[in-house]
Parts: C-alpha cells; structure tokens; sequence
C-alpha cells in the first residue's frame, strides 16, 4: 500500500487515529444519510496520504458500514420510507449503470463545475423549507396508488408526524440522474439523493436522510465486489474504519430522533456546500488533476 505521510507513525496510533475518524465519519453519516465516505475520503488522501484508489474502496466499505449501523435503527423506528426506497432505487441503479459507461466517454471540467454549482443551489433551496410539517403537498394519483405515504414519530416534537408524497415521477426521474452523475464523477450519491427527495417529493428531511441511509447501502454493496476483484480494499484501511463507521452510525441514528428538523436541515446545507465547493475546485483545477 502507498502512502506519504505514515512513515514515521506506528500502526497502533495509525489504527486509533483513523478508528476515531471513523467514528466521526459515521456519525455525520447517519445524521446527513450521506456515507461516511464524505469523511473518509479526504482525510486518507490528504492527511495520511494513502492511495486513492485504497482511499475509495475503504470509503465504499465505510458507505455500506453507515447504512448496516444505522439503516437497521431507523427502518425499526418507522423513519425510513421503505416503499420509497426500492421504488427509487430502480432509478439510482439504472442511473448508476448509465454514469460507468459514460465515464470512460464524457469527462471534463465541465462536469465538476456544473454538479458543484447545481448542488450549492440545492441546497440554498433546501435552506429554505423550514415548515416543512405545515406545507401544502400536490395530489399524487401514482404515489396513492402505490401507498408510498407514511408516518414517523418525531422524538424532538413529541408527536406522529403524518406526511404525504408527490412527484414520484420527478423522484425517479432525478434518481435516475443521481445515479448517472454517481457513475460519471465517482462519488456518493447520498448528496444528491436526499436533496431530491426532500425538494421533488417532500418528505421531510428526516425521512430523506433515514431513506436515504438505507439506499445508499444497496448501491455501494452492489459495487463493492468489483473494488474486491482489483484489490483496493485494504484489510489494515478497512478495519479501523468499518468499525469506527458502525459505531459512530449507531450514535447518529440514536441522535437524529431528538435533533429539530431545522437543525438537522442546517446541518445538511452546510455539509452540502461544502461538496458543492470542492466539486467546483476541481473542475477549475482538472488540468492540474491529469
């Protein structure tokens, strides 16, 4: 295994040093439902500087650590939109299926710096729903008849909240982009999951974040025996950060249930900026990245 940065420390503080990350990253995880391969990523490269590629397989095994922590907690307490997610799933695995063909044809810049700047405007849009409880939802004929609306119970307001769903056809139309802008740049699509089912279909952002912890499981367990055939997945990376990963998922998901959804939105939109700035970096500096 490669690395730059690991030479002068030993495998035991290495091994705590990124167990502890881990924890974080799973935290986040579960709270955002983005993986904890946000997290992962760039504290391999950057401050350990592993290889990426080692980088990458440990974050599909974080991603999938996430989901197993604390996809079981939410789908136990009603949070997650089961129907919801296999029906988007369909789209995100087809979309995902579309971007890795299309990765080894259309690269670019353009690519990098047009995700960043419509994900930063997402998000901005999702600062905006703060009564999300008390908005107005369309008539969606395909999502009665597919039963797709719920309940949860919000712990932080002390009541059921009862929510409808709409646009399922938007959903999957933008799952299906997900999926293909997941394939096509090489990342989570987490970011890109909750944002939809939060603005298209308007579930509330705890219900997107607990749906979206169980898809991206699915999606990244389904890649994971390609990243196992090529040998990026590192025992001595993966360890530390599989465990770390379920704990700090297994914290988030006990948290999540008592943090205000404006709070938790907040949280989202910052995390959500911070992606949208550092896809827009690299497309300024793709020429540098060859």
């Amino acid at each position: 295994m490669r690395y730059s940065n690991l030479k002068e420390m030993s495998p035991l503080t290495f091994t705590l040093s990124l167990l502890g990350i881990s924890v974080v990253a799973g935290f986040i995880g579960s709270l955002l439902g983005l993986g904890g391969g946000i997290v992962i990523v760039p504290v391999l490269t950057l401050v350990y500087g592993i290889d990426i590629r080692y980088a990458i397989g440990a974050s599909i095994i974080s991603v999938i650590a996430t989901s197993s922590g604390a996809a079981a907690a939410y789908v136990r307490e009603r949070m997650t939109n089961m129907r919801v997610a296999m029906l988007l799933e369909l789209g995100t695995t087809s979309g995902a299926i579309t971007g890795a063909f299309l990765a080894g044809v259309i690269r670019g810049p353009w690519l990098f710096i047009t995700f960043g700047v419509v994900m930063g405007f997402s998000s901005l849009v999702m600062l905006r729903r703060t009564r999300e409880h008390n908005e107005p939802v369309p008539p969606d004929a395909l999502a009665d008849k597919l039963r797709l609306h719920d309940k949860y119970y919000d712990e932080s307001l002390g009541q059921e909240i009862e929510y409808r769903v709409t646009h399922v056809r938007l959903g999957l139309v933008l799952m299906y982009l997900a999926g293909v802008v997941s394939g096509l740049l090489g990342i989570g699509s987490g970011a890109l999951k909750v944002p939809a089912m939060d603005l298209a279909m308007r579930l509330p952002i705890k219900v997107s974040s607990a749906t979206s912890n169980f898809m991206i499981g699915v999606t990244a367990a389904a890649s994971a025996g390609l990243y196992f055939a090529r040998a990026d997945v590192h025992p001595f990376l993966v360890a530390p950060v599989a465990t770390g990963v379920v704990l700090g998922a297994t914290i988030g998901s006990k948290v999540m249930g008592k943090i205000d959804s404006r709070t938790l939105r907040v949280c989202f939109v910052v995390v959500l900026l911070i992606v949208s700035a550092q896809m827009v970096w690299k497309g300024l500096l793709w020429e540098g990245l060859q």
